[in-house]
């Protein structure tokens, strides 16, 4: 099995594979209905940098982010660790905090503050912070994020009441998979869903898998969104999914990757799934 980091997507050529949505089960072909909007590809406009987390200490990277609006400002959070020499790739296993930024926009002006969260070894084995995701629920803000360690692969919580001074949930995590990691969570309907990154089992293949939550401190079994017929062989496939609802579709994106023998040449794209009622996806990619 290759290391659990998301940040290790160059190790290997990723396969294309159907992608069923929430309720559709593991391994179902996607398939195009009537009404479904037709498939198009997903792009980007011009890029343009707004912030830059390097400090007086020297450069640092961003990756994995999150946006949240909440009291008159927009506030960011994500991974953040020292930049590599140029031609190597910063190691993720040095990623051990968050980085946290506000702005009145999201263009800026983009104002540093401490780190949000510090990896803590004492708590339930933690040796790593990647992609945290931020709700505001209840009168307070709810930071999943993924930090395993010897233990395995695990889903944990930290909560807010300013978005500055982060709690950890005190039983835990969440819950704990083989590679579970990028987690995304939405209200639906009268619930709350987690979308993250997951194998199918041990050697199996990458999937989008997604869990149900009352109160967003008991999750229930996991279920599967999305799987590729690539599998633990491969670099991971289903990365830093992300659920949006639009003209009644819901649509569910990830991150995918391929790679020449070159270790520093790579293409990395866009896979998504729509649905309007939780069956029948239909897949695009780009």
């Amino acid at each position: 099995m290759l290391p659990i980091s998301g940040r290790n997507l160059l190790r290997g050529a990723a396969g294309a594979g159907a992608l069923p949505f929430l309720g559709a089960g593991p391994g179902v072909a996607a398939t195009t209905s009537e009404d479904a909007p037709p498939p198009h590809r997903v792009g980007t406009g011009p890029f343009t940098c707004v912030y830059d987390p390097s400090t007086s200490a020297g450069p640092r990277y961003l990756n994995d982010h999150t946006l949240i609006e909440a009291q008159g400002r927009w506030h960011l959070f994500g991974i953040v660790g020292n930049s590599a020499p140029r031609g190597e790739s910063p190691d993720s296993a040095a990623e051990i905090s968050f980085v946290h930024a506000s702005a009145p926009s999201p263009h800026g002006p983009w104002t540093s503050h401490p780190d949000a969260l510090v990896v803590d070894p004492s708590y339930f084995g933690e040796d790593h912070l990647w992609a945290p995701h931020v709700v505001e629920a209840g009168g307070r803000f709810w930071m999943f994020y993924a930090a395993g360690g010897a233990s395995g692969a695990a889903i944990n919580l930290a909560t807010s009441t300013d978005l500055f001074a982060w709690t950890r949930e005190p039983s835990g995590p969440l819950f704990r998979g083989l590679a579970a990691r990028d987690p995304m969570v939405l209200r639906v309907g009268g619930e709350w869903v987690m979308y993250y990154t997951e194998l199918s089992g041990p050697g199996g293949h990458h999937v989008v898998a997604c869990r149900r939550s009352a109160d967003l401190r008991h999750w229930g079994d996991p279920g599967v969104a999305s799987t590729d017929a690539s599998t633990d062989t491969t670099a991971s496939v289903t990365e830093s999914p992300c659920v949006v609802e639009r003209d009644g579709w819901t649509t569910c994106s990830s991150v995918r990757a391929t790679a020449t023998r070159a270790p520093t040449s790579s293409r990395r794209g866009t896979r998504s799934i729509s649905s309007s009622d939780g069956h029948g996806p239909t897949g695009t990619a780009s």
